[in-house]
């Protein structure tokens, strides 16, 4: 059995985020860098799966700089058996399809039975990648699943829809899944394992190797919302406050024009 879990490198969300000179994405200085959260989830659950099948054998692939290993390292550390560092220094500025693309290639012809992937990164948050990967390889796909189950062939799945209400799939192999939060609770490497992780296989591909696909759009700009005035607050009797704050909506909104 072969699996993939496909990884991606994010700023921490609590960072101070400011734009890149050209202002089409963030600047990655003085940041601090950590494995996206849903992809946590996407390892833990791929290798629970190798865990519970001893002949399985679960690959990490994450595309991005050299920088971009120390995140692999931790998904090795958790107990995926080697990693492909598809190096890529611009792949902030590759959109979703290309990414989904470059993906798609290097899993193309190792007939992969299971590939996990987080729903979406924390940076562009397309929800994209994984559903996309699937359609350019053929195979079929459950996305945003919180729960999973697997018997050798056939994956039984809850995926969250709106409302909390949950759909159960149920799927053969080959399928790719996009892993919610809350899907598992993802460990924490031990220190022999962390040591075990510096001696597995970790090859870098140019990304220019792998991407054939064109990018289908563009970022024109990006910038921070622009901040809006505080809010009034009424003091007084509940009568003159009442009489002023009808005042305020027949005059500043539609509410009671």
């Amino acid at each position: 059995m072969k699996i993939l879990v496909c990884i991606k490198q994010v700023p921490d969300m609590e960072s101070k985020f400011k734009l890149d000179a050209a202002g089409l994405w963030y600047a990655r200085t003085d940041l601090a860098w950590r494995m996206n959260e849903y992809d946590e989830y996407a390892v833990e659950q791929a290798v629970q799966v190798k865990e519970q099948f001893k002949d399985a054998d679960l690959t990490v692939l994450c595309i991005g700089p050299e920088q971009v290993k120390e995140t692999m390292k931790k998904a090795l550390a958790m107990g995926c058996d080697r990693g492909a560092h598809i190096a890529d220094d611009e792949v902030w500025a590759k959109e979703p399809f290309e990414i989904a693309g470059i993906i798609a290639e290097f899993a193309r012809g190792k007939n992969f039975d299971l590939i996990f992937t987080g729903m979406q990164s924390q940076d562009r948050g397309s929800g994209q990648v994984g559903v996309l990967v699937a359609e350019m390889l053929g195979v079929a796909s459950v996305s945003t699943v919180v729960s999973f189950a697997f018997d050798g062939t056939t994956v039984s799945a809850k995926r969250e829809l709106e409302g909390g209400v949950k759909a159960c799939v149920t799927v053969k192999t080959p399928v790719l899944i996009t892993c919610q939060l809350g899907m598992n609770t993802p460990r924490y490497p031990t220190l022999p394992n962390i040591m075990k992780a510096k001696k597995k296989e970790l090859l870098s591909t140019p990304v220019a190797e792998l991407l054939k696909v064109d990018k289908r759009q563009d970022t024109a700009r990006m910038y921070f919302p622009e901040k809006k005035g505080g809010g009034q607050v009424l003091e007084g009797d509940l009568g003159e406050m009442a009489d002023r704050l009808i005042k305020i909506l027949k005059e500043k909104t539609a509410v009671l024009a």
